[in-house]
């Protein structure tokens, strides 16, 4: 059989599904081999999907932004190699045009609406999830609504039907207001401002949903003054909607500290030139900062952790996540596995290849999950220290602020002195669930006092 099928690979550990984005090749294309077929998202990343095989693509079996489980057979490729061999064989006729085959899934009677099985959990996709939140439905809600996705699964096209329906009409605000002019004898189209008289009739009937559907799309014209409305993109939303569950997922408190890191900050510049000239890499502080936090985390495995229910998830591995800024503004967090495994040239190696994928958008998506415990260094763009929000499920985030130069007392053996010293402020951020103050303010000291006792004549 010339078919090969091309499906939605694995993409994680913690990755079921997949949206896709946008197909780079059309029914009909002739494909190669590792040629980027589809671009996907998840709720961690971007990313690319290659063909498995060379071929003519001959079947689109999901469209774009369609949310697809792992491992569905997504795009049928018609085999160069094997189309040489069994040419004679009708397997595939060639009286079909190209531009039918994308119809050819439509000719499977579409499956009637069917209810969730009694007892059994109902599976709701991110896609659906986002939507009923944006449009106010909940849980019960959704619990009611007939399914026509496999297995009675609610689809994205059920809940737009569904709020379509709510609305009374799938018209936009601005229909409904010309409306308004249109059938003036209906009391329910007037807009909010409206004649004494038409409210007095309002009064008299039953309230209707419309009035509810125009609020959100009058309210950016009432805004004052010049302004740009600008959209969230994507990322955005899943980066909002992430930093506001984690709130309501941990009780966040976050204690503060300074350390002198002058010994760090020698040591980097006397090793710099010669790390670069054999390495052919460069090294930051990253990687000095993540070898520190893995030593604080094996005195202190709590912060090394998890919460499952009311069961505490003590992490033997050392995944550490680091915040990285992208240029579009956005933010992710590629994971840095098995870290307590490197030295500085290993760290510095990953360190710097995660960031160079994040900013030209070629992380996979196993790169981002896993993290056992995150860093984000905010003094990048000069902020002395901040208030980090914890990438869950973990139980705690660090900070790191900009390094300055302040005249501190020194306290030695022969008396206080006043130097001019490399001081760096650190903040923790964790979940008082499971960390209280005494323990959060022991590891972020131990972290101070690790990063002040760097020994600045240590070989790389």
């Amino acid at each position: 059989m010339p078919l090969v099928d091309i499906v939605m690979p694995k993409l994680g550990e913690s990755i079921m599904e997949a949206t896709i984005l946008k197909w780079l090749k059309q029914p009909g294309d002739a494909v190669a081999q590792d040629e980027t077929l589809l671009e996907i998202a998840t709720d961690k990343v971007d990313s690319e999907v290659p063909s498995t095989a060379a071929g003519t693509l001959v079947e689109l079996l999901f469209a774009t932004n369609d949310v697809v489980p792992i491992g569905s057979v997504i795009a049928r490729i018609n085999s160069t190699a094997e189309v040489a061999v069994s040419t004679p064989v009708p397997v595939q006729p060639p009286a079909v045009a190209p531009s039918e085959i994308p119809y050819q899934p439509s000719a499977t009677p579409a499956p009637a609406p069917v209810a969730a099985s009694a007892g059994l959990p109902r599976f709701y996709s991110p896609l659906v999830l986002k939507i009923a939140q944006e449009e106010g439905i909940g849980l019960a809600e959704l619990e009611a609504l007939p399914g026509t996705g496999a297995d009675g699964r609610v689809s994205k096209k059920d809940v737009l039907a569904h709020v379509e329906s709510k609305r009374g009409a799938p018209l936009p605000a601005t229909t409904t207001e010309s409306a308004a002019h249109q059938q003036p004898t209906q009391p329910q189209q007037p807009a909010a401002p409206v004649p004494a008289t038409a409210a007095q009739k309002d009064a008299a009937l039953p309230t209707v949903v419309a009035p509810v559907a125009e609020t959100p799309a009058v309210a950016p014209s009432a805004s004052s003054g010049n302004v740009e409305i600008v959209e969230m993109d994507r990322m955005r939303k899943l980066i909002a909607k992430h930093m506001i569950d984690s709130k309501r997922t941990s009780a966040h408190v976050t204690s503060f500290t300074e350390a002198d890191v002058t010994n760090l900050v020698q040591w980097r510049e006397r090793v710099k030139s010669e790390f670069e000239k054999r390495e052919n890499d460069r090294i930051t502080f990253t990687p000095l900062f993540i070898e520190v936090l893995v030593k604080c985390l094996k005195k202190h495995p709590w912060l090394n952790s998890s919460i499952e229910g009311d069961n505490l998830l003590i992490k033997k591995e050392y995944h550490i996540g680091m915040a990285t800024a992208l240029p579009n503004g956005n933010l992710i967090v590629p994971v840095i596995k098995n870290a307590d495994q490197l030295n500085i040239v290993g760290l510095s190696k990953q360190v710097n290849a995660l960031a160079n994928a994040a900013r030209f958008n070629k992380l996979r998506p196993d790169d981002t999950v896993g993290g056992t415990f995150t860093l984000t260094n905010v003094g990048t763009f000069g902020s002395l220290m901040g208030t980090p929000i914890i990438n869950q499920p973990q139980v705690a985030i660090l900070a790191v602020g900009a390094i300055k130069k302040r005249p501190v007392v020194i306290e030695t053996a022969q008396g206080d002195s006043i130097a001019i010293r490399h001081m760096m402020y650190l903040s923790l951020s964790y979940d008082h669930r499971i960390i209280d103050g005494a323990l959060g303010s022991t590891f972020l000291n131990s972290v101070a006092k690790e990063l002040e006792a760097w020994d600045i004549k240590r070989g790389i």
